[in-house]
């Protein structure tokens, strides 16, 4: 028996490959999964002028696909040539650099039927419905069908021709909750259109996401959308964006800091309308909130930036996932500064999943009893009927009652102070219920937006220490500090090597008046090794203004009096983003009397 030699190889030939194996490869590219064939042909729904579109699922979308539209439809002679590759309505082919429409490859449904069973049945304005089947590659001729208007396409077996593929696919829950996030991300990019998900993996089909045509201006049917694709808590806790510059458009909704999640999975970005997951986008939404929330904590937002198609290439991805800018620090700046001032016009304001998370904490005793209650008399009234009621009392070493000052009316926002309890919370009476507030949490945003604006002024004031302050660090520790000496004087910070791994704070940022300097230099070399290297200069220094802002803040546990506690919630109603604390916690909690009512049975 003869044995090859291994040194002497063989010529490869060179072949044409038929129509079926390109089809294959490309579907290889473009069909990745279920949901990635949902995407395509709900994108040319929508690209056919569509107004309702229903999706009909089975087994995840491996056994069935059918996407119904009321589109513009297709004539019988256009089904055969929508079959063949690189064949496409959307553009011409003169520039690939001008796309207005979802599709423009051509690739769809052709490596739909290369790869499943496929069937087309159209109708035009003026024409014959007509019905055209593809399996496996193999098409079949175009005949009579019966059809009102608009397309349908039904996709069977997705995989029938590869079924190899079918081993990569997950399970199919998990591949129907992929096609449940596909329609979603596109029910918010066309918020006039209707969009219906069924499933009839049992038999019987069950509505899985239903998002009916909003209407009026832009902004309001985007907002309905967003009710329901996203809930109606973000919709409440959501601030509009709306943001221009160098030709780019920047709209939306992003939610305020308190209503965050523990990973990034609702964060939504179109680009022109179109879905996309691109890193840049994704890394400027993150540092817009970069100083309201901690790093285990991510912004709920869906974003939306348009432009003249010329600024942007969407031909960069088979999936048309991913595009790239003409000017991407241009548009990275748009969104770090239009959220950031949409953060900062929200004031004080907290979400109001705070208020509901506190309510369901408090769990009051079950009663069957019949509850009787009077009407409620009125604020002056009531004023009255507590004084002459009101025994002596002593105070106690968990609250401080405070009695009512007559320069601080109730229907400020944050309305006035009535007590401090377990020398922390400041408990304020508003117009329509009580507010609880942090006073650390709170005062430690009011010193950091001051030192901030300090900072972007001519610098932090600092004060001379009399005697500096000697810090023993590690050798690393030391040097990673210096090298920021520059940075720290601008904070109002002073500091200078004293030998070994040691430094002598000479100054601290005078807004802290007397504070721990070795305290607070420890916490900034744990802020700089958390950040890294990665971490631009104005990120560290925003993290580092963060820290010290925790060492001039009121601490837990000192008592204040009733003008100094005013003087702090009149403080967070100015101040910009003072609903949340530096790391993203709410800074105060809000209860309407009608929820306090509610828990004691008073309804």
């Amino acid at each position: 028996m003869a044995i090859a030699d291994p040194q002497i190889k063989q010529k490869p030939v060179i072949r044409q490959l038929d129509d079926a194996a390109i089809n294959r490869i490309a579907a290889g590219e473009v069909l990745e999964r279920p949901a990635s064939a949902v995407k395509e042909l709900v994108e040319n729904s929508i690209d056919a002028g569509a107004s309702r579109i229903e999706i009909i699922i089975a087994d995840g979308g491996k056994t069935l696909i059918q996407v119904t539209d009321d589109g513009c439809g297709m004539s019988p002679d256009d089904l055969p040539l929508a079959l063949s590759r690189h064949a496409t309505s959307k553009i011409d082919g003169t520039d690939l650099l001008k796309i207005t429409s979802f599709g423009f490859r051509g690739e769809a449904l052709p490596s739909l039927g290369a790869t499943g069973r496929l069937s087309v049945t159209s109708r035009a304005t003026g024409e014959e419905a007509a019905q055209i089947t593809v399996a496996g590659g193999k098409a079949e001729g175009v005949r009579p069908a019966a059809l009102s208007a608009g397309t349908v396409i039904t996709l069977r077996d997705m995989f029938y021709a590869t079924p190899a593929r079918l081993k990569f696919l997950r399970t199919d829950r998990a591949e129907a909750q992929a096609v449940t996030d596909v329609v979603k991300r596109l029910a918010m990019a066309e918020p006039f259109v209707t969009f219906i998900l069924r499933d009839a993996s049992k038999g019987d089909q069950r509505t899985v996401f239903r998002a009916d045509a909003e209407s009026g201006d832009l902004f309001d049917a985007l907002h309905g959308r967003l009710r329901t694709v996203l809930g109606k808590d973000f919709a409440e806790n959501a601030l509009a964006i709306d943001a221009e510059r160098d030709g780019f458009h920047l709209t939306g909704y992003a939610a305020l800091p308190t209503y965050s999640r523990g990973a990034a999975v609702a964060q939504y970005l179109f680009v022109n309308g179109r879905p996309v997951r691109d890193k840049m986008l994704l890394g400027a939404l993150r540092a817009a909130y970069m100083d309201v929330l901690s790093r285990d904590r991510h912004p709920v937002a869906a974003l939306f930036i348009d432009c003249d198609p010329t600024l942007v290439d969407v031909n960069v991805h088979p999936a048309k996932s991913e595009v790239r800018f003409r000017d991407p620090g241009t548009v990275r700046g748009l969104i770090v500064s239009g959220l950031r001032h949409a953060l900062a016009d929200a004031g004080h304001r907290a979400s109001t999943t705070v208020a509901n998370a506190t309510l369901g904490a408090l769990t009051p005793e079950p009663t069957t009893a019949r509850v009787y209650q009077m009407d409620r008399p009125s604020f002056s009234a009531r004023s009255l009927t507590f004084q002459a009621q009101a025994p002596g009392f002593q105070e106690a070493p968990s609250a401080r009652i405070e009695p009512e000052t007559a320069d601080e009316p109730h229907d400020l926002p944050l309305g006035a102070a009535r007590a401090q309890v377990h020398e922390n919370y400041i408990i304020a009476q508003t117009e329509k219920g009580i507010v609880i507030v942090d006073q650390h949490a709170a005062h430690e945003r009011l010193v950091y937006e001051k030192l901030k604006a300090q900072m972007a002024e001519n610098g932090v004031a600092a004060q001379a220490l009399l005697i500096p302050e000697i810090v023993e660090l590690s050798e690393n520790e030391a040097a990673q500090l210096l090298e920021i000496a520059n940075d720290l004087s601008r904070l109002g910070l002073g500091i200078e090597p004293f030998g070994g791994g040691a430094v002598a704070v000479r100054e601290t940022p005078a807004i802290l008046g007397e504070v721990n300097a070795a305290a607070m230099i420890r916490d900034i070399v744990d802020e700089l090794s958390d950040q890294g290297d990665s971490a631009s200069v104005q990120a560290k220094i925003e993290a580092i203004l963060s820290r010290v802002a925790c060492h001039g803040s009121i601490r837990s546990g000192r008592r204040m009096q009733a003008a100094e506690m005013n003087a702090l919630l009149r403080e967070m109603e100015a101040t910009p983003r003072s609903g949340q604390c530096n790391h993203g916690r709410p800074t105060y909690v809000e209860l309407k009397l009608s929820d306090i009512e509610r828990l004691f049975g008073r309804t």
